[in-house]
């Protein structure tokens, strides 16, 4: 079984700001948008566009692709992967890209991304600013990788191996694994708590999330959540877990004192990833959909309320999510239109969209 949705579509699908009332900027983005225009640049809004860059992993394409945000300009770099996942390690000197092996100039891999076979998953590290050159290392991890994430001092790298129902611990100096922690059935996103004490791990095939002790390095808890959990995001102060299940359309929320769910929230359809702004106001959510009927929202829950307070739509398939430091800007992929959108959540409008890569999975914020 695979859940990662992969294939790109053909064709753009237009879509508007998420403002009902469009004025001014928001009027000729608007009519942009719809007249499928891809944007070299943001908007002309003074003063409120966002710092840094973003880098999406183009998993059917093979690539990263570096989007600038001060300027709008992109560029493009096959990695030699299909990675499904990047993301900046809290040290801020690595980008960690995860992946299986990309297919071969035979055309042997699914569509043109994932390759066939035995053959390890791969995670490459980058300079967190420039992903364009040779990897700095490329690592063998397990079957079917996911997700990665560092620990709070960017020595150590966890990768989901959903083939393997495990997460590879991976030592960043020395840039191999060291150990491999064993969890539910089919692991995929996974995030570290605000502490570094504990990992959590959504698996998507036993309906469960795996709470991993990061200094033992031992799986320590296993709490059944709904059906096929695809990603965990934690509140800022560390008191809760938001968990995207997929196939009920809704998140269910996990009170991590009492390690149980308190709450599920109904969403948009096929929830993927889920990810907190840092000020603690609000929960994001990107429903996917399928690829022939693709959902493009985001759901914006308000953490004080649990109440899905505003939705934004973006492309076709809405897939990975992204939050710059300020909790401002968010930046959501779109599986089916290779695209990237960026959110004003203050603003409560999108304000840019950017080509990328096909089938743009993960995404992640780099600060300048």
């Amino acid at each position: 079984m695979s859940i990662r949705f992969s294939s790109a579509a053909t064709a753009r699908q237009a879509f508007l700001p998420s403002s009902l009332t469009l004025t001014g900027n928001h009027r000729l983005l608007g009519w942009l948008m719809a007249a499928g225009l891809a944007l070299s640049s943001p908007p002309a809004l003074a003063g409120e566009s966002p710092a840094g860059s973003v880098v999406t992993a183009d998993e059917r394409g093979a690539s990263l692709t570096h989007i600038d945000l001060g300027n709008g300009t992109a560029s493009r770099h096959a990695i030699g992967i299909a990675p499904h996942n990047v993301q900046i390690s809290d040290s801020g000197r690595y980008l960690m890209a995860v992946g299986e092996p990309a297919a071969d100039d035979h055309g042997h891999g699914h569509d043109g991304g994932h390759a066939h076979g035995d053959a390890p998953g791969k995670l490459k590290l980058y300079p967190s600013h420039d992903p364009s050159g040779a990897p700095l290392a490329s690592i063998d991890v397990g079957s079917h990788p996911s997700h990665v994430v560092s620990d709070l001092e960017g020595r150590f790298a966890f990768v989901t191996n959903a083939g393997d129902n495990s997460v590879s611990v991976v030592d960043l100096e020395a840039k191999e694994s060291v150990a491999t922690i064993a969890t539910g059935e089919y692991p995929h996103g996974l995030r570290l708590s605000p502490d570094g004490q504990e990992l959590y791990v959504a698996n998507v095939l036993d309906g469960s999330v795996s709470i991993i002790d990061v200094e033992a390095r031992e799986e320590v808890a296993r709490l059944p959540v709904g059906q096929a959990p695809v990603q965990v995001g934690f509140t800022p102060d560390g008191t809760r877990v938001f968990v995207s299940l997929r196939d009920e359309n809704r998140v269910a929320v996990i009170d991590t004192n009492r390690r149980e769910v308190v709450e599920r929230i109904e969403v948009g359809r096929l929830p993927i990833q889920v990810h907190a702004t840092p000020d603690g106001r609000y929960m994001l959510v990107a429903n996917e959909g399928t690829e022939d009927e693709p959902d493009n929202r985001v759901s914006v829950i308000a953490l004080d309320s649990l109440a899905v307070v505003a939705t934004h739509e973006v492309g076709a398939g809405a897939h990975g999510v992204s939050v710059d430091d300020s909790g401002r800007f968010a930046f959501v992929t779109s599986l089916y239109d290779d695209s990237l959108s960026v959110i004003d959540l203050e603003a409560g409008a999108v304000i840019s969209r950017h080509d990328t890569g096909q089938g743009p999975n993960g995404v992640t914020w780099v600060n300048h």
